[in-house]
């Protein structure tokens, strides 16, 4: 499985010298200057490490760590600095560093440190318990979001648990009977109307992926097709 690493650095010229360096050694690198575009992008790669520089302009590394750790306590996360001081190494490992480089650093060092926290922290592949993969979305259930591209669509609970529903049963018809007592408790015309309401709005939703389609099986329910 390749190992997909975020590599947060806002010396460019550096910071395209160590991208360069780990791909060749068949790493997959994403790199941001920016640390208020670290959490969205993390968000779009599910990267397997990250790798941040705690000076960054407009948020930190640690401000950026702690941001990722509130959405994935077990992805590793190295820091890179060029600081000395024990307060900050102290600093590091209490907003949710596995490891602390310091520059200058050697390309060796630092891909053995990667390789280091990885043997650590072997859970690091495993998907959230609430992601699913929906053709080019990721849909976290319990925050009730969907991803693409950087871009964050919140659902609401009933759009959410609809989808859940649909994706469920992916491989055949669900009634529509079933979905309203499931959703709603009850198979009255409003509710039905509102049913009627909210898969437009994730058919809406989902949109940017032609690879989905929510099919409407007429006088029986609905079926959710992933090409």
């Amino acid at each position: 499985m390749s190992i997909r690493i975020l590599y947060v650095e806002d010396e460019l010229s550096l910071g395209k010298i160590v991208k360069t360096s780990l791909q060749r050694r068949g790493f997959e690198v994403i790199m941001e200057s920016d640390g208020d575009n670290v959490l969205s992008l993390f968000k779009q790669v599910n990267p397997t490490v990250c790798v941040l520089d705690v000076m960054l302009p407009n948020k930190d590394g640690f401000e950026v760590a702690a941001e990722i750790r509130a959405i994935n306590p077990e992805v590793p996360i190295l820091f890179l600095t060029a600081k000395t001081q024990t307060a900050d190494l102290v600093k590091g490992f209490t907003m949710g560093g596995n490891d602390y480089i310091r520059k200058p650093f050697s390309m060796e060092e630092l891909i053995v440190r990667i390789e280091n926290v990885l043997r650590k922290t072997p859970k690091t592949n495993t998907p959230p318990a609430d992601q699913i993969k929906i053709g080019k979305f990721l849909f976290y259930t319990k925050r009730q979001v969907l991803i693409s591209g950087g871009e964050e669509k919140k659902l609401s609970y009933r759009e959410s648990e609809l989808l859940r529903l649909l994706y469920e049963k992916r491989d055949g018809i669900i009634d529509r009977k079933s979905i309203l007592d499931l959703l709603w408790g009850h198979d009255s015309f409003f509710n039905s109307r509102n049913l009627d309401v909210y898969i437009t709005r994730l058919r809406t939703c989902l949109k940017d992926d032609e690879s989905l389609q929510i099919l409407t099986i007429k006088g029986v329910g609905y079926r959710f097709v992933l090409d």
